[in-house]
């Protein structure tokens, strides 16, 4: 079985990086970074280092006040690299048009951004078989 996690997130103000709240796509660059993070402790005992994305993929916009779910899940594990796919869904957002407050689950997620990156972790410090 693959390795995989999960994360959910609410987007703040502070995250909202553009006119009309939009939040930059590096932010959610960052929550899978955190993801990876998490995989590589889970698998190996240590945080290992982000080498590179091989694909990126921005398909909707993300808005201060979105939550968001973000998948993990290592692909391929070599002598030292980690092979992962991440993907972050929209699952709930805000309701302005409704009330300051108003938010609405939504019924299907929706894939906001998409992405293949490979992260390593040196022979020294895997501590897991």
């Amino acid at each position: 079985m693959k390795m995989k996690t999960t994360l959910k997130i609410r987007m703040s103000n502070a995250d909202a990086h553009y006119g009309g709240n939009l939040v930059d796509g590096a932010r959610i660059l960052g929550l899978f970074g955190d993801a990876a993070t998490e995989l590589l402790i889970r698998n190996d005992g240590d945080e290992g280092l982000f080498r590179a994305y091989e694909k990126v993929d921005f398909l909707v916009p993300v808005y201060a006040g979105d939550f968001l779910e973000i998948e993990a899940v290592i692909l391929e594990q070599g002598n030292t690299s980690r092979k992962m796919e991440f993907k972050c869904f929209k699952i709930i957002m805000p309701r302005p048009d409704i009330s300051e407050s108003a938010c609405d689950v939504l019924e299907d997620k929706v894939l906001t951004t998409y992405a293949i990156g490979t992260c390593i972790v040196p022979k020294d410090k895997q501590r897991h078989e």
